[in-house]
């Protein structure tokens, strides 16, 4: 409490009028049927995934008995164990990974060039280089597998890169078939992407006397990072479950990648169908684990490292 200055008799403090609360904005029925619309698609696309977590969790013996649908009596992590061990993952991760990351940085690599030289550099062409990337994405892979088989057979390789001394039955062929087949969408994604960063941060550069690699390695990357990240989930999604051509580049077995192992739970006269559910599920480990660690860059601002050094 203050006191007045000409009377010196106390004065009480005027309170502050209280503000009036917010009106609540009332939720539109519109909007709830989009939740329920997006809720029923996630469930959809997870419910094969919780099956498969869900059965690898139980014995063959109760689910043949009481159906997958049933409440469970048993629930262990024995079948993740004996997965592991039957199929040897171990070694199946390890050829997946000598092929899957090289393969996702070398196509990263050569794409952004392709891609700024298309969309920031003036080059005549560019756009007819663009298509002939895009188009590549177009041309069925079965149709290539014969030619490129014999070709392989033809390709020497020193023993220290191959065992067969050819580019046939060694990771170098399954590494430069994805390569090819994976850089026109990663070309046609990073230059459209490029396209949108400002070229006022360029045309800035170039006035203070960078050249075309500082533009490309100290300006345009770094602003790609969030393009880059979310390339990188996908592409090493796409090569790590790649089947195909591991099979007909690859003829040794020790060699095979990660999704040859689950052949090696199924039997000749019995399959169990929980074994091969864990399976599956740690198969598909790394590829969570790798979204996990880059899903922050997904929403990265579009100017990420333009104000840095």
């Amino acid at each position: 409490m203050t006191a007045d200055i000409r009377t010196g008799a106390p004065v009480r403090p005027v309170p502050a009028p209280e503000k009036a609360p917010a009106p609540r904005r009332r939720p539109r029925p519109g909007r709830f049927g989009v939740h329920i619309f997006l809720m029923g698609v996630s469930l959809a696309f997870l419910a094969p995934l919780l099956l498969a977590v869900y059965a690898s969790l139980r014995p063959y013996q109760e689910t043949a008995q009481n159906g997958y649908f049933s409440f469970p009596k048993h629930l262990s992590f024995e079948y993740y164990r004996r997965a592991y061990s039957e199929s040897g993952m171990g070694k199946y991760f390890t050829n997946t990974l000598l092929i899957a990351v090289p393969a996702v940085l070398v196509t990263l690599f050569l794409a952004s060039f392709v891609a700024f030289a298309v969309s920031r550099l003036k080059l005549r062409g560019g756009l007819v280089l663009l298509m002939f990337f895009t188009a590549g994405n177009l041309l069925p892979q079965q149709v290539i597998v014969t030619p490129l088989y014999v070709l392989f057979n033809r390709i020497p390789l020193p023993w220290w890169m191959s065992d067969s001394l050819t580019m046939y039955d060694s990771y170098w062929a399954v590494i430069i078939v994805n390569i090819g087949f994976q850089m026109g969408f990663c070309v046609f994604v990073l230059a459209n992407f490029m396209r949108t960063l400002p070229q006022e941060i360029l045309e800035a550069a170039i006035v203070d006397g960078a050249g075309v690699w500082t533009q490309f390695w100290r300006i345009t990357l770094p602003l790609c990072r969030p393009a880059l990240a979310a390339l990188g989930t996908l592409e090493f999604t796409w090569i790590y479950n790649d089947f195909l051509w591991a099979l007909i580049f690859i003829s040794n077995p020790d060699k095979l990648p990660i999704t040859s192992s689950l052949n090696n739970l199924r039997g000749q006269f019995f399959t169990d169908y929980n074994l091969l559910a864990a399976g599956s599920v740690l198969v598909a480990l790394p590829t969570i684990l790798v979204f996990l660690l880059l899903q922050r860059h997904f929403v990265a601002g579009l100017t990420l490292g333009s104000t840095k050094g």
